[in-house]
């Protein structure tokens, strides 16, 4: 079994993947991190020269790679949901956690970060907005869902891994 984190940027998934996957003892993945190391560039860089077609096709090459092990806890990019095949493919092998957040924890949390391309937008508040709402509907095929406004991101990790524990004691049964 794998532990998949999804959510929006700026929601976490990063900074809890990593504690996560420490606290289990398992191997820790970044979908984004992989990307950029495959194709020897940034993901702002690959949205400007390629497009995001491009860089939605190489998510699917990063889910279908990592969800051959075992074991792992797997940060994605928060669009990765937007592919159909990209959930079928870790609903196979995974656990998948929504971590969420409201506009304005997002907009504080990433405002200052350049790396973001889906924000380099006149209104960014509009725009964290507008693509929370047209992702909702991606995010309810989650297992669970944690909104991490005010966790920090200790108590995040733990009710992930007690979902997790309850999980895996319910298939041992």
């Amino acid at each position: 079994m794998n532990i998949v984190l999804t959510g929006f940027m700026g929601t976490g998934k990063s900074s809890v993947g990593k504690k996560l996957a420490d606290l289990l003892g398992w191997q820790y993945f970044d979908t984004d991190e992989m990307i950029e190391h495959d194709t020897r560039t940034t993901i702002a860089d690959i949205f400007d020269k390629r497009g995001e077609p491009f860089f939605r096709n190489e998510e699917t090459r990063a889910a279908r790679s990592i969800s051959k092990k075992n074991n792992c806890v797997i940060a994605t990019g928060g669009g990765i949901v937007l592919k159909k095949e990209n959930m079928e493919i870790f609903e196979k092998t995974s656990l998948i956690v929504n971590l969420s957040a409201s506009p304005e924890v997002i907009f504080e949390r990433t405002k200052n970060d350049t790396t973001r391309p889906l924000l380099n937008k006149p209104d960014p508040m509009q725009e964290i907005i507008k693509l929370l709402e047209a992702r909702k509907p991606y995010y309810v095929r989650c297992n669970i869902s944690i909104n991490t406004d005010n966790l920090s991101v200790d108590e995040v990790v733990e009710k992930i891994a007690e979902y997790a524990r309850n999980q895996l004691n319910k298939n041992s049964r």
